[in-house]
């Protein structure tokens, strides 16, 4: 698991601002690590389908902002 900002950058990456994981690859992040946390919040879609709705802390939550097709086996870039 990479250090935590970068995790944190990652994500917010991914997440916040809709940043493709070739993107981010290219400002710089290890491919390998985009490669593993975009995995991780992809196979962890469903257990949040199931959970309450919680809190946003930020301009984009999990739930009606960010949505991943979780049937199919559905992939994007990678």
């Amino acid at each position: 698991m990479p250090p935590y900002e970068t995790l944190d950058a990652i994500i917010r990456c991914y997440m916040e601002l809709d940043e493709s994981p070739r993107e981010m690859v290219a400002k710089g992040f290890e491919e390998t690590d985009v490669r593993r946390i975009v995995q991780m919040l992809k196979r962890s879609e469903y257990k949040r389908r199931q959970s309450p709705v919680g809190i946003r802390v930020t301009q984009r939550g999990f739930g009606k902002d960010w949505r991943y097709p979780i049937t199919s086996r559905y992939t994007d870039e990678w």
